[in-house]
């Protein structure tokens, strides 16, 4: 298990992290060309907002699914730090809190992406365009689902990481964003 999650780590360090990276980049980059177009020259297409939205968005949740690695994201902290200052028997109960939130997460994110299967779909089959009607949904939609697909992945690997710690057995210890480590 340890080598799975290894290697998850490396895939979102060296892929979502640079395709989030490319999408807030390419969304930056057209949004200022919107800017000097519209207000420079006079001219706008309306795609272009669309496209810059939906653009930021997939960012967005690219890197959700890094920060929850990192507990950065979807994590109930409350219980478990309130539980871990009591000590002794509490900061397991602290830890069943979060492993219950972990298991519904997932459990919500594999649903999302269960039920938007058929959604990307119907936007492929339809044409489904955006409001200005001239940006494809479907690319936006089917980043969506990867992007909580991979949400799913990093919370199922805590998941069995928090009970192999609940079991007292030892397991790997990832960095926080707060220790100023990457």
């Amino acid at each position: 298990m340890e080598r799975a999650y290894a290697a998850w780590r490396v895939f979102q360090d060296r892929f979502l992290a640079y395709a989030g990276a490319i999408l807030f980049v390419g969304a930056t980059l057209l949004a200022l060309l919107e800017v000097g177009r519209r207000y420079i020259l006079g001219a706008s297409f309306e795609w272009q907002q669309d496209a810059v939205t939906y653009f930021i968005l997939s960012g967005v949740f690219c890197y959700f699914s890094i920060s929850q690695r990192r507990d950065a994201h979807l994590t109930v902290t409350l219980i478990p730090e309130l539980f871990a200052v009591f000590g002794g028997r509490w900061r397991p109960a602290g830890e069943a809190v979060k492993l219950g939130a972990l298991v519904f997460s997932c459990a919500f994110m594999a649903t999302v992406v269960w039920w938007g299967i058929p959604e990307v779909e119907d936007s492929i089959k339809y044409e489904s365009r955006s409001e200005s009607l001239a940006f494809p949904m479907w690319p936006f939609l089917a980043v969506l689902l990867v992007s909580f697909a991979c949400m799913a992945v990093t919370m199922a690997f805590q998941i069995w990481f928090t009970i192999q710690r609940l079991r007292g057995r030892p397991v790997p210890q990832e960095q926080h964003a707060q220790e100023g480590t990457h």
